[in-house]
């Protein structure tokens, strides 16, 4: 029986692409787990129609993140804290500090955006990479400054 994926299977082939099954295996497997629909030319129809689909909202997803790159690069974020004489600070400033500081300025993003392999633990200017889809990064400017200036 000829299938079209909607998923990777394993040993059977990637998503989108059609092959032949054993009658059995698509039957009783990979049709009724949503794994495959068998390839008639109204189903061939009806998947090309729902890739194209998925393509438009991938491509405005991407228009979205560079759209919203290109604004957090321009920015520069000022947070303050409370530091010691020789400029660590008392706490840290974690990346919920940084989400909280860009939506006061306008700026929406989600926590699992922002890239930190450590809390930011001293006063100055540090690059925070963000990434706001698979294809598209930014790196967001952070100027920590001293509480009382």
């Amino acid at each position: 029986m000829k299938i079209i994926l909607l998923k990777d299977v394993e040993n059977v082939g990637k998503r989108g692409e059609i092959k032949e099954v054993k009658d059995g295996f698509a039957r009783n497997y990979l049709i009724p787990k949503g794994f495959a629909l068998q390839a008639t030319k109204s189903n061939l129809r009806t998947f090309e129609a729902l890739e194209a689909q998925q393509k438009n909202k991938r491509e405005k997803e991407k228009n979205r993140a560079l759209k919203l790159k290109e604004k957090i690069e321009k920015f520069k974020l000022k947070l303050t804290a409370k530091a010691g004489e020789e400029g660590k600070l008392f706490g840290a400033i974690s990346s919920i500090d940084i989400l909280n500081g860009l939506k006061e300025h306008g700026i929406h993003v989600e926590k699992g955006m922002i890239h930190m392999e450590d809390a930011i633990r001293s006063l100055g200017t540090h690059e925070i990479e963000m990434r706001l889809h698979p294809e598209v990064r930014a790196i967001l400017k952070v100027e920590v400054t001293p509480e009382g200036e």
